[in-house]
């Protein structure tokens, strides 16, 4: 039965109250936890950054297309719309929803692969995961009380895990963060949304970054072309680009529709597999100790997304057209991790003093994946002309 975004019901197995913070702080006059989170995050420096981060395009292309920012704020529209119809805790799923993609470094992927190829180099490496759980811990300084954002057990698990598993061998560190256990269905759903937003997403500005014709879109994602013959028989005259967005938007409906009902029929499972107890019973216990993550799309849906993603990475992202960006990425990043690792001297005083107590390419890389494009930009024309 459909819920009301207004009322929404909190389903058994949902997230009902935090575990708390690493620092205890009284409750709020009339904000639970996590609505405190979401705004905590929103109210960071390090989430205003993302407005300047590289999605796929550059503005090089157009300041239409999406960037770090916008997309999140897509990631959390769809994320909230889904947790509403599952029963979950809304107010968790927007901010795990509006965190995830805090950590990333400037210039997208290319300047992720860039980055952690420089760690390596030094033995170590960069995950953006980490890199965002290092931002809210310590990084972030808004209160007098402690450092960081001081965000709930539950939004700081899910920074962690949403998108993968981490072992504990591997990451002692982590260990506090259940490493054993499956997160919750609010954390599982972030990685679910934001594949199905960047994958219609990125056709979107892929299209109009005119990478992508129209006939290729067709001929390689069968799903865009079934939902591309309904709409020529609905509006025959209508003009192509706007043909193009009602076929998006039929995607994405049918995408996230399927999300819901699959993810109903995975819990109803789980619920029959716990001693035959139904889905109204099934609690965040079972949901953990599930052997498999539940936030799924149909097998049907799941090769269709495959499909798109597939030919998104052969069509898009690793066009010949975005090559020069990325190899300008990956030089400007690598020259500059070279240059501030032979001169220390030549950082910002608060990160020579950082590293006094930290490796010095764990704080060069700190300062490189804080920085916005704009500003790495800059800081390359200072410092390698």
């Amino acid at each position: 039965m459909a819920r009301s975004p207004d009322h929404p019901i909190l389903a058994s197995y949902a997230v009902e109250h935090s575990r708390g913070r690493r620092h205890s702080e009284p409750s709020h006059p009339y904000r639970n936890d996590f609505q405190r989170d979401r705004d905590r995050v929103i109210h960071s420096r390090a989430f205003r950054r993302l407005e300047a981060k590289t999605q796929v395009f550059t503005r090089r292309y157009s300041d239409h297309f999406r960037n770090r920012l916008t997309h999140t704020l897509e990631v959390a529209q769809i994320s909230r719309t889904i947790a509403t119809q599952l029963g979950l805790n809304v107010d968790l799923v927007e901010a795990l929803a509006l965190v995830h993609d805090i950590g990333h470094p400037p210039f997208g992927h290319a300047g992720e692969k860039a980055l952690d190829s420089a760690m390596r180099q030094h033995g170590s490496f960069f995950d953006h995961n980490l890199h965002a759980l290092r931002i809210v811990e310590d990084f972030e300084q808004r209160y007098a009380a402690f450092r960081g954002l001081n965000l709930t057990f539950e939004v700081r698990e899910g920074i962690i895990k949403h998108s993968r598993s981490y072992n504990a061998a591997e990451y002692p560190e982590l260990a506090e963060y259940l490493l054993d256990q499956q997160p919750p269905l609010e954390a599982q759903l972030i990685d679910a949304t934001d594949e199905l937003a960047y994958n219609t997403a990125d056709l979107d500005d892929g299209f109009e970054a005119h990478l992508l014709t129209l006939d290729q879109i067709k001929e390689g994602v069968p799903v865009f072309a079934r939902f591309f013959s309904e709409v020529e028989r609905l509006y025959p005259d209508a003009a192509e680009k706007l043909q193009f967005n009602e076929v998006i938007r039929r995607m994405l409906d049918c995408w996230v529709g399927d999300l819901i009902e699959n993810t109903r029929a995975e819990i109803n499972r789980v619920g029959a597999e716990s001693q035959s107890r139904p889905s109204a019973s099934v609690t965040i216990a079972d949901i953990r100790a599930c052997p498999r993550r539940l936030i799924t799309l149909s097998p049907e849906t799941e090769a269709e997304r495959r499909q798109t993603k597939a030919f998104l990475h052969e069509q898009v992202y690793f066009s010949a057209a975005l090559d020069p960006e990325k190899e300008a990425a990956e030089r400007i990043i690598t020259d500059l991790f070279e240059l501030w690792m032979k001169h220390p001297e030549k950082l910002p005083e608060s990160y020579q003093g950082k590293a006094e107590a930290d490796p010095l390419a764990r704080v060069v890389c700190d300062y490189v994946a804080g920085m916005t494009d704009t500003y790495i930009y800059e800081q390359y024309e200072k410092h390698c002309g």
